[in-house]
């Protein structure tokens, strides 16, 4: 059964043959193998030209920022999963890749649609950006919405991570209208939403990233490939020393159940 349009059955990433496997133009053995380091492959992967040596210490320091985060909930899910499953690494990685949404990892998507719709807002308005900014920053208030890529709870003065990747924008000349709209929102969002929100590394990454020329639709790509280098780690220390079964049981000891009872149990109550 046909579904949608199937009219371009074609693709421009990889293609091999009896003597040579060609990946984006270039021989995979030999131009790329001991030749070209892996941020640089990515690159060329995902955009189909390499990258610049600006581009590769954005993307670089993008993937040190957020590759390790602690026992955060993906995390979690990762380590449980190879502790009920150790010889499925694979699965155990992607429970951890699935739990990257919205509010993990995932947020630095959101965040960058969020600075494109401010200029593209700016832009149709034919107004600035500061403009347009404070305009969203109102609705989102207005409908309890929260800011993407600004805020956070445990470090209310100021990301350090967004603080160091902002930083090294400026200093390559990176910076510029994504980085500039990210400052402006956050000039204007403690005065109108009315608590400190500042920038966080998931709001710094799409600005820096965007700036440097990677694509608005690939976003997503650059938090999962650092979250899997980093769920590797938790992997691997769990393969060695589990603690899958303790935070299970921690989890089971720390939610009370509120549920209805049974009659045995309404008895001995």
């Amino acid at each position: 059964m046909r579904i949608g349009k199937q009219d371009n059955a074609h693709t421009a990433i990889a293609t091999s043959d009896a003597d040579s496997i060609t990946i984006r133009g270039e021989d995979l053995c030999a131009d790329l193998i001991g030749k070209i380091n892996f941020t640089d492959y990515f690159w060329l992967l995902v955009l189909g030209e390499r990258c610049t040596p600006t581009q590769r210490q954005i993307l670089d320091a993008c993937l040190v920022a957020i590759a390790e985060h602690g026992l955060v909930p993906s995390v979690q899910a990762a380590r449980m999963t190879l502790a009920a499953g150790p010889e499925a690494w694979q699965g155990a990685m992607a429970a951890g890749l699935l739990g990257m949404g919205s509010v993990v990892a995932g947020s630095s998507e959101t965040a960058g649609l969020y600075l494109d719709e401010v200029l593209q807002q700016a832009a149709r308005d034919g107004t600035d950006v500061e403009t347009a900014a404070k305009a969203s920053l109102a609705a989102l208030k207005a409908a309890r919405k929260k800011v993407p890529g600004l805020g956070h709870p445990q470090h209310s003065e100021g990301d350090p991570r967004a603080n160091r990747l902002l930083a090294i924008a400026d200093e390559l000349g990176v910076s510029g209208r994504y980085v500039s709209a990210l400052r402006i929102l956050a000039e204007h969002a403690p005065g109108i939403i009315e608590r400190p929100l500042p920038i966080n590394v998931s709001g710094a990454i799409p600005a820096v990233m965007l700036d440097a020329g990677w694509p608005l639709g690939a976003l997503k790509a650059v938090p999962l490939l650092a979250r899997t280098a980093g769920l590797s780690a938790h992997l691997f220390e769990e393969s060695m020393r589990s603690i899958g079964f303790i935070m299970s049981n921690q989890a089971d000891l720390a939610i009370a159940y509120d549920g209805k009872l049974s009659g045995k149990e309404s008895k001995t109550r």
